[in-house]
Protein backbone atom coordinates (compact mmCIF):
# COMPACT_ATOMS: atom_id res chain seq x y z
CA UNK A 1 0.00 0.00 0.00
CA UNK A 2 1.47 3.18 -0.50
CA UNK A 3 0.39 6.44 1.96
CA UNK A 4 1.05 10.00 1.00
CA UNK A 5 0.90 12.76 3.76
CA UNK A 6 0.04 16.42 2.64
CA UNK A 7 1.95 18.54 5.50
CA UNK A 8 3.12 22.05 6.15
CA UNK A 9 3.56 24.26 8.87
CA UNK A 10 1.85 26.99 6.65
CA UNK A 11 -1.92 27.47 7.28
CA UNK A 12 -3.78 27.70 3.47
CA UNK A 13 -0.60 25.97 1.45
CA UNK A 14 -3.27 23.58 0.23
CA UNK A 15 -2.97 20.41 1.43
CA UNK A 16 -6.60 20.12 1.72
CA UNK A 17 -7.66 21.09 -1.45
CA UNK A 18 -4.57 18.50 -3.28
CA UNK A 19 -6.04 15.59 -0.92
CA UNK A 20 -9.66 16.24 -2.22
CA UNK A 21 -8.74 16.47 -5.73
CA UNK A 22 -6.04 13.64 -6.52
CA UNK A 23 -8.59 11.46 -3.89
CA UNK A 24 -10.89 12.05 -7.04
CA UNK A 25 -8.74 11.08 -9.53
CA UNK A 26 -7.06 8.10 -7.98
CA UNK A 27 -10.50 6.31 -6.45
CA UNK A 28 -11.64 3.53 -8.05
CA UNK A 29 -13.73 0.58 -7.35
CA UNK A 30 -10.39 -1.39 -8.78
CA UNK A 31 -8.15 0.89 -7.00
CA UNK A 32 -9.24 1.43 -3.53
CA UNK A 33 -8.24 4.84 -2.10
CA UNK A 34 -9.05 6.09 1.94
CA UNK A 35 -8.97 9.57 2.90
CA UNK A 36 -7.30 10.21 6.47
CA UNK A 37 -8.57 13.34 8.49
CA UNK A 38 -5.80 14.70 10.94
CA UNK A 39 -6.50 17.71 10.98
CA UNK A 40 -8.80 19.75 13.43
CA UNK A 41 -10.33 22.16 10.77
CA UNK A 42 -12.26 18.89 9.18
CA UNK A 43 -12.21 20.71 5.79
CA UNK A 44 -11.46 17.38 4.17
CA UNK A 45 -14.67 15.54 5.88
CA UNK A 46 -16.65 18.40 5.32
CA UNK A 47 -15.74 18.37 1.77
CA UNK A 48 -16.64 14.39 1.74
CA UNK A 49 -19.87 15.12 3.41
CA UNK A 50 -20.93 17.37 0.82
CA UNK A 51 -20.41 14.16 -1.51
CA UNK A 52 -23.45 12.43 -0.23
CA UNK A 53 -23.41 8.88 -1.74
CA UNK A 54 -20.60 10.17 -3.71
CA UNK A 55 -18.32 9.71 -0.51
CA UNK A 56 -14.63 8.41 -0.55
CA UNK A 57 -14.03 6.06 2.37
CA UNK A 58 -12.92 8.71 5.16
CA UNK A 59 -11.55 8.22 9.04
CA UNK A 60 -11.36 10.94 11.36
CA UNK A 61 -8.12 10.79 13.35
CA UNK A 62 -6.05 12.64 15.86
CA UNK A 63 -3.39 10.17 16.98
CA UNK A 64 -2.82 6.16 15.58
CA UNK A 65 -2.59 7.10 12.45
CA UNK A 66 -0.12 3.83 12.11
CA UNK A 67 -2.89 1.56 13.60
CA UNK A 68 -4.92 3.36 10.73
CA UNK A 69 -2.35 2.45 7.89
CA UNK A 70 -2.02 -1.15 8.88
CA UNK A 71 -5.49 -1.63 8.82
CA UNK A 72 -5.88 -0.21 5.87
CA UNK A 73 -3.37 -2.28 3.78
CA UNK A 74 -4.91 -5.11 5.36
CA UNK A 75 -8.04 -4.46 3.57
CA UNK A 76 -6.71 -4.04 0.42
CA UNK A 77 -6.35 -0.34 0.20
CA UNK A 78 -4.50 0.84 -2.16
CA UNK A 79 -3.61 4.49 -1.75
CA UNK A 80 -3.57 6.35 1.56
CA UNK A 81 -4.10 10.14 1.92
CA UNK A 82 -3.23 11.86 5.05
CA UNK A 83 -4.43 15.18 5.72
CA UNK A 84 -2.34 16.93 8.57
CA UNK A 85 -2.91 20.10 10.56
CA UNK A 86 -0.56 22.93 10.37
CA UNK A 87 1.78 22.68 12.72
CA UNK A 88 4.67 20.60 14.03
CA UNK A 89 2.54 18.09 16.61
CA UNK A 90 3.04 14.60 17.48
CA UNK A 91 0.07 13.53 15.32
CA UNK A 92 1.91 15.12 11.82
CA UNK A 93 5.23 13.58 12.77
CA UNK A 94 3.67 10.44 13.11
CA UNK A 95 1.77 11.25 9.33
CA UNK A 96 5.26 11.48 7.97
CA UNK A 97 6.92 8.41 9.62
CA UNK A 98 3.92 6.31 8.19
CA UNK A 99 3.95 7.58 4.82
CA UNK A 100 5.50 6.48 1.70
CA UNK A 101 6.38 9.90 0.06
CA UNK A 102 5.24 13.26 1.53
CA UNK A 103 2.99 15.74 -0.39
CA UNK A 104 4.26 19.63 0.70
CA UNK A 105 2.37 22.40 -1.07
CA UNK A 106 4.06 25.55 -1.01
CA UNK A 107 2.80 28.87 -2.68
CA UNK A 108 5.83 30.74 -4.52
CA UNK A 109 6.47 33.18 -1.76
CA UNK A 110 8.91 34.30 0.91
CA UNK A 111 6.81 33.11 4.12
CA UNK A 112 6.08 29.96 2.50
CA UNK A 113 9.34 28.83 1.39
CA UNK A 114 10.52 29.45 4.81
CA UNK A 115 7.57 27.42 6.69
CA UNK A 116 7.81 24.50 4.51
CA UNK A 117 11.26 24.37 5.85
CA UNK A 118 10.11 22.92 9.14
CA UNK A 119 7.98 20.10 7.47
CA UNK A 120 11.13 19.12 4.94
CA UNK A 121 13.04 18.48 8.74
CA UNK A 122 10.51 16.34 9.86
CA UNK A 123 11.01 14.27 6.64
CA UNK A 124 14.40 14.34 6.75
CA UNK A 125 14.41 13.16 10.42
CA UNK A 126 11.95 10.82 9.61
CA UNK A 127 14.10 9.54 6.27
CA UNK A 128 10.94 9.76 4.54
CA UNK A 129 11.19 10.57 1.05
CA UNK A 130 9.32 14.29 0.29
CA UNK A 131 8.72 16.85 -2.60
CA UNK A 132 7.48 20.47 -2.60
CA UNK A 133 4.73 21.18 -4.68
CA UNK A 134 4.31 24.41 -6.11
CA UNK A 135 0.70 25.38 -5.42
CA UNK A 136 -1.58 28.64 -5.92
CA UNK A 137 0.79 29.87 -8.92
CA UNK A 138 0.37 32.25 -11.08
CA UNK A 139 -0.60 31.59 -14.60
CA UNK A 140 2.29 30.61 -16.55
CA UNK A 141 2.66 33.33 -19.96
CA UNK A 142 2.99 31.52 -23.07
CA UNK A 143 4.34 28.71 -21.71
CA UNK A 144 6.66 30.69 -19.76
CA UNK A 145 6.60 30.69 -15.68
CA UNK A 146 6.07 33.57 -13.65
CA UNK A 147 9.19 35.56 -11.95
CA UNK A 148 7.29 34.25 -8.42
CA UNK A 149 7.28 30.62 -9.43
CA UNK A 150 10.69 30.73 -11.26
CA UNK A 151 12.37 32.41 -8.33
CA UNK A 152 10.95 30.02 -5.82
CA UNK A 153 12.01 27.10 -7.82
CA UNK A 154 15.73 28.55 -7.67
CA UNK A 155 15.49 29.35 -4.10
CA UNK A 156 14.24 25.69 -2.95
CA UNK A 157 17.08 24.35 -5.19
CA UNK A 158 19.96 26.33 -3.20
CA UNK A 159 18.29 24.45 -0.16
CA UNK A 160 18.46 21.11 -1.97
CA UNK A 161 14.95 20.32 -1.86
CA UNK A 162 13.22 18.02 -4.38
CA UNK A 163 10.06 20.64 -6.30
CA UNK A 164 7.73 18.63 -9.00
CA UNK A 165 8.46 20.15 -12.39
CA UNK A 166 5.05 21.47 -12.65
CA UNK A 167 3.16 23.62 -10.79
CA UNK A 168 -1.00 23.79 -9.63
CA UNK A 169 -1.91 27.57 -11.06
CA UNK A 170 -4.47 29.49 -8.91
CA UNK A 171 -7.53 29.02 -10.67
CA UNK A 172 -11.40 29.29 -9.59
CA UNK A 173 -12.35 26.45 -10.46
CA UNK A 174 -10.10 24.67 -7.92
CA UNK A 175 -12.35 25.92 -4.73
CA UNK A 176 -15.66 26.00 -6.24
CA UNK A 177 -15.92 22.36 -7.34
CA UNK A 178 -14.93 21.08 -3.78
CA UNK A 179 -17.53 23.67 -2.49
CA UNK A 180 -19.80 20.96 -4.26
CA UNK A 181 -18.33 18.03 -3.12
CA UNK A 182 -16.07 17.56 -6.34
CA UNK A 183 -13.05 17.60 -7.76
CA UNK A 184 -12.16 19.32 -10.84
CA UNK A 185 -12.43 15.51 -12.50
CA UNK A 186 -16.16 15.63 -11.72
CA UNK A 187 -16.23 19.21 -13.57
CA UNK A 188 -15.38 17.58 -16.80
CA UNK A 189 -15.67 21.70 -18.06
CA UNK A 190 -11.70 22.16 -16.96
CA UNK A 191 -9.22 20.61 -18.88
CA UNK A 192 -6.14 22.90 -17.87
CA UNK A 193 -6.84 21.87 -13.86
CA UNK A 194 -7.62 18.45 -14.88
CA UNK A 195 -4.46 18.25 -17.16
CA UNK A 196 -2.52 19.56 -13.67
CA UNK A 197 -3.82 17.15 -11.54
CA UNK A 198 -3.19 14.19 -13.90
CA UNK A 199 0.27 15.13 -14.07
CA UNK A 200 1.06 15.77 -10.45
CA UNK A 201 -0.56 12.31 -10.20
CA UNK A 202 1.81 10.87 -13.05
CA UNK A 203 4.65 12.36 -11.20
CA UNK A 204 3.17 11.02 -7.53
CA UNK A 205 3.00 7.46 -9.16
CA UNK A 206 6.57 7.54 -10.75
CA UNK A 207 8.19 8.79 -7.25
CA UNK A 208 6.67 5.90 -5.61
CA UNK A 209 8.02 3.37 -8.22
CA UNK A 210 11.32 4.42 -7.17
CA UNK A 211 11.39 4.89 -4.25
CA UNK A 212 9.84 1.16 -3.77
CA UNK A 213 12.37 0.19 -6.63
CA UNK A 214 15.32 1.56 -3.93
CA UNK A 215 13.88 0.01 -0.72
CA UNK A 216 13.78 -3.09 -2.17
CA UNK A 217 17.27 -3.06 -3.54
CA UNK A 218 18.27 -1.65 -0.17
CA UNK A 219 16.22 -4.85 1.32
CA UNK A 220 17.77 -7.32 -1.21
CA UNK A 221 21.50 -5.47 -0.80
CA UNK A 222 21.01 -6.51 3.36
CA UNK A 223 20.12 -9.77 3.22
CA UNK A 224 22.84 -10.63 1.03
CA UNK A 225 25.11 -8.99 3.73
Amino acid sequence: MNVLAFASRKGGAGKSTLAAHLAVHVHRTTRRCLLVDDDPQGSLTLWNELRAEYGLPLKVVNRGIADIVKKAKKNGVEWTLIDTPSNGSASVIEAIEAATLVIIPCRPGLFDIDAVQDTIAFARQARTPYAVILNAAPAKRQGVEASAVASARQCLARLEVPVWGGQITHRACYSLALTDGEGVKDLDCDPCSEAEIGGLWSAIEKSIKVIRGAREKSAMHRVAA
